[in-house]
């Protein structure tokens, strides 16, 4: 199992190497410059800051400057937010995407997992029909039309919480986020259980379990739960990286100050250093993660070897 995980984390230089090289070249070719939006800057000014920034130099030139300083962990200074480094912009968006998300998906693992269970143990009863239209009402329904409805309807026409803001990171403002990151999140993870859970039910060695006459609360529990997890245990790993660092749309609707909101802000200012450091840090998170359940995967199936 070591072995493995160092053989993977090897394998993860290359492939954070490869990220940071597309990322880095699609950022620079795309139109505009950091500085394009100062329409009454001095043309000498301009080109000044150009060359303290290094943006006069090829492309190549550029690229192996920004990996001398990546290497000694700096992700540069902030074209537009200039009195921060790209290293404190996202310690300071982190905290509050991590709250909306990790409540979000900690919520929706809770709801999805029971409600999919439930649904697979009352197979083609009203309730698992009830079940699997709600479900694909959520999956068909993206976030970012549930958020402003959201915000119409509990927050504008109701009054009930408020419609956006932050507040300080008090709950009242956390609920309409975390509500609406989940509900797409509950409804896959409840279809993927309830598909998990029926099929392993029908395994030999659940027969086997039940022959022998073993109370079905501990079959449930010890033998069905463990094997039918996996599936959603794979699902949980991109999808927990991905609803902590991808709340981009979210935060945007609710003026949260998350990465997302920095990521977005980056992308419309060519903030180019901003934009490459939210991207490494998402995509060590979304390997990490990724890792985490492949090791999670081998300790609930003793028959998974990992060679």
């Amino acid at each position: 199992m070591l072995s493995y995980a160092v053989r993977r984390l090897a394998w993860l230089i290359p492939t954070l190497l490869i990220v940071i090289g597309i990322s880095f070249f699609m950022m620079r070719l795309a139109p505009g410059s950091p500085f394009a939006t100062e329409e009454n800057m001095p043309e000498i000014i301009r080109q000044n800051l150009e060359a303290a920034y290094h943006l006069n130099e090829p492309l190549w030139v550029q690229f192996l400057i920004y990996l001398g300083n990546l290497a000694q962990g700096d992700f540069g200074p902030s074209f537009q937010y200039t009195d921060y480094t790209v290293t404190e912009l996202i310690w300071l968006g982190f905290p509050a995407s991590l709250q909306v998300g990790g409540l979000a998906i900690g919520i929706a693992a809770l709801i999805g997992i029971a409600v999919g269970m439930h649904a697979a143990l009352n197979q083609n009863s009203w309730s698992d029909h009830l079940v699997m239209a709600v479900t694909m009402t959520g999956i068909a329904v993206p976030n970012f039309v549930l958020a402003p409805l959201a915000i119409l309807i509990i927050g504008v026409y109701w009054g009930l919480l408020p419609a956006g803001g932050w507040g300080g990171g008090a709950w009242t403002h956390k609920v309409l986020p975390i509500a609406t990151l989940a509900m797409t999140q509950i409804a896959y993870i409840a279809r993927l259980t309830r598909g998990s859970v029926i099929e392993t039910l029908r395994s030999n060695y659940i027969r086997t379990a039940r022959a022998k006459g073993l109370p079905a609360r501990l079959v449930m529990v010890r033998h069905t739960l463990r094997g039918a997890l996996l599936p959603v245990i794979s699902y949980l790993g991109p999808a927990i990286a991905g609803i902590i660092t991808g709340t981009v749309v979210i935060e945007e609707i609710f003026g949260i100050p998350g990465i997302g909101r920095y990521f977005v802000q980056g992308a419309l200012n060519r903030d180019y250093t901003l934009v490459m450091g939210v991207v490494i840090f998402y995509a060590v998170i979304i390997m990490a993660l990724n890792l985490l359940v492949d090791v999670l995967y081998a300790v609930l199936d003793p028959k998974v070897r990992l060679s």
